[in-house]
C-alpha cells in the first residue's frame, strides 16, 4: 500500500489570500515553564488545503459538521488537465472521461498550479471549470471535488458560479490541493476536516492511498 500526503503545510509564510488571513502560532506554555508545550492556534477556515461546505456561499447552506463523516471518503479518480491547452475545463474534456468520472466519488482536478504555491503566479490564469461541466459535474452521484488551485472560481470572481453550482447539490470542494503528480487513474481519497459548529469551512489532512 502507497499513502501519499495530498495537503500543504500550514506555516506562518504559506500562500494566503490576504495579509489578514496569515496563520499565527502563539506558544502558550513550555516544557522548561510548564512541564508541557501548547500553542495558540489561530487560522483561517480557508487557509492551505481545505474544504467548503455550502455554508460557505449559502445563508441556509449546510455545515461541514452537518455531513455525514462518510462523505469526506471514497475513491477518486484523477484527471490530468494540464496538456488541456484551454484556460477553461470544459464539459466537452470531461465526457472523454465520463465512464471513470461516473464510477467515482470524488474527481481530482490536476492542473499542475501546485508548482506555483507560494508565488504570485498561483493567484493567476489557472484553469477552471466551465459553468457548463460544473453543472454537468453537480448532476452526477459524486461525493465533491478537489483542486490543486486557490479556488474553483477565478481569484477575482464576484458571484463565484461554479461554487454555487457544485455547492447547491451539496458537493464539498477540496482546495490547494498538492503532490498531484504521485497520483493517477483510481485511489483512495481522504480529507477530514475538524468536527466544529457553523463550519463554513475548515483546513484538512488530504491523503491519497493506493493498495
Amino acid at each position: 500500500m502507497k499513502v501519499f500526503d495530498l495537503s500543504h503545510e500550514i506555516t506562518r509564510s504559506m500562500t494566503v489570500y490576504s495579509e489578514k488571513e496569515r496563520p499565527n502560532f502563539n506558544k502558550v506554555s513550555s516544557i522548561e515553564e510548564a512541564g508541557y508545550n501548547e500553542t495558540n492556534i489561530n487560522i483561517y477556515s480557508h487557509n492551505g488545503t481545505h474544504m467548503d461546505s455550502p455554508y460557505h456561499i449559502f445563508k441556509e447552506g449546510k455545515k461541514l459538521s452537518e455531513f455525514p463523516v462518510e462523505n469526506f471518503l471514497g475513491n477518486a479518480f484523477i484527471l490530468d488537465v494540464t496538456k488541456n491547452k484551454e484556460n477553461e475545463i470544459t464539459l466537452e474534456f470531461l465526457k472523454l472521461y465520463q465512464e471513470e468520472i461516473k464510477k467515482s466519488e470524488f474527481l481530482i482536478l490536476k492542473t499542475g498550479w501546485e508548482k506555483y504555491w507560494n508565488n504570485e503566479k498561483y493567484f493567476n490564469d489557472f484553469p477552471v471549470l466551465s459553468e457548463e461541466a460544473a453543472l454537468w459535474l453537480s448532476m452526477l452521484n459524486i461525493k465533491g471535488i478537489g483542486v490543486d488551485t486557490i479556488s474553483v472560481d477565478k481569484v477575482h470572481s464576484k458571484d463565484f458560479n461554479i461554487h454555487k453550482i457544485l455547492l447547491s447539490k451539496e458537493k464539498i470542494i477540496i482546495e490547494n490541493l498538492t503532490n498531484l503528480n504521485n497520483l493517477y487513474g483510481k485511489f483512495m481519497f481522504i480529507a477530514t476536516p475538524l468536527n466544529f459548529k457553523e463550519s463554513d469551512g475548515c483546513p484538512v489532512r488530504a491523503i491519497g492511498i493506493f493498495k
